[in-house]
């Protein structure tokens, strides 16, 4: 395939590949951070999100949780399944909504989340610290992207 097909004569001209790119060696990189805590990314993320919205509310759903870590709600629930079964987490009825669950950390989910947010939060500081004093910024285009997609 000839460059010509392409609207950049140089690859690192593509915003899309370079983001690409860059997110392949952040997922990579984040992958390993959490090898020693045998969790997932995503299970890590449940995790943590679980953590956050417990120190801002009392009992935390199903529902909250996959539209706060904005994991589709199929997805979630299978993590739940396999959070549950390495007893870091637990599932209980909801006090007045039948249909919803709430999703608690056991104490040693608790103990392993606080563990793995400091680490992945240390491997960040260590990642994005090229970006120096652009990262509010950055962050602010990311948050930009991610709004101007939820409008579509």
């Amino acid at each position: 395939m000839a460059t010509s097909d392409f609207q950049f004569s140089d690859k690192n001209d593509s915003t899309g590949f370079l983001l690409w790119q860059v997110t392949n060696l952040w997922q990579r990189e984040i992958k390993k951070a959490l090898e020693k805590y045998d969790l997932t990314h995503a299970q890590f993320v449940l995790l943590a999100s679980i953590l956050w919205l417990s120190g801002e509310k009392d009992s935390v759903t199903q529902i909250e949780l996959s539209a706060h870590a904005n994991i589709d709600p199929m997805t979630t629930s299978t993590v739940l399944r396999t959070l549950q079964t390495k007893g870091l987490i637990s599932r209980q009825e909801h006090p007045t909504d039948t249909r919803a669950k709430t999703i608690l950390l056991t104490s040693e989910g608790k103990k392993l989340v606080k563990k793995a947010v400091k680490i992945v939060e240390e491997f960040d500081a260590r990642f994005f610290a090229p970006l120096g004093t652009m990262t509010d910024a950055f962050n602010k285009k990311l948050h930009s992207l991610l709004k101007a997609q939820e409008n579509e």
